[in-house]
């Protein structure tokens, strides 16, 4: 990858996460996919058997800041740390992911685990590469809790029946995350 300056760096991640805490104030997704390229590639992993991917801004735009957020339209995922890799061209941030709505003990859920993305820069403010990683089973939890308390929206409700049958979710040995990090350091 190619090296870039750092403040083009620092000013792509403050449009981000910006645009991210705007989007959970709001409720309103659609401007994220901008900062994506033509041809980005996005996933995460959803458990052991499988992988979500969306390939271009269309569907980035579509199932990643679409049919993904029904129902969590205004959730919050703040970052709590941010961490730039100029010579890489890469930005790591870490987030969490915190509900609309409050528990019985008077504090919002959130989702437990270590949230994060991993960001590869293409420059003209736009990522062309985003890994997601979140813990699963903490996820599943406070879902499940939430769905128990009556406080899980009708649309997260019909998601989690759908489970795999979502739109971008594909088996896992069907899609390498692997193989789309470009310069890997293990095969050297």
């Amino acid at each position: 990858m190619p090296a870039f300056p750092r403040e083009e760096l620092e000013e792509m991640v403050h449009r981000f996460v910006s645009a991210n805490l705007e989007a959970g104030r709001t409720g309103d997704w659609s401007k994220l996919p901008a900062l994506y390229t033509e041809d980005a590639v996005y996933s995460w992993g959803n458990g052991p058997k499988y992988e979500f991917v969306v390939r271009g801004r269309k569907e980035i735009a579509e199932i990643a800041y679409g049919t993904e957020m029904e129902g969590l339209e205004t959730w919050h995922y703040p970052y709590v740390r941010t961490l730039i890799d100029e010579k890489q061209g890469e930005f790591m941030g870490f987030w969490r992911q915190i509900a609309p709505v409050k528990g019985p003990d008077g504090q919002n859920y959130e989702i437990g685990g270590t949230g994060g993305s991993w960001f590869r820069y293409a420059g003209n403010f736009q990522w062309c590469w985003q890994r997601d990683f979140f813990d699963t089973n903490c996820t599943a939890a406070t879902f499940q809790q939430m769905w128990n308390d009556g406080v899980l929206t009708p649309e997260m409700q019909e998601r989690l029946k759908r489970g795999s049958r979502m739109p971008g979710w594909v088996k896992a040995d069907s899609f390498d995350w692997y193989a789309t990090v470009a310069d890997r350091e293990d095969l050297d």
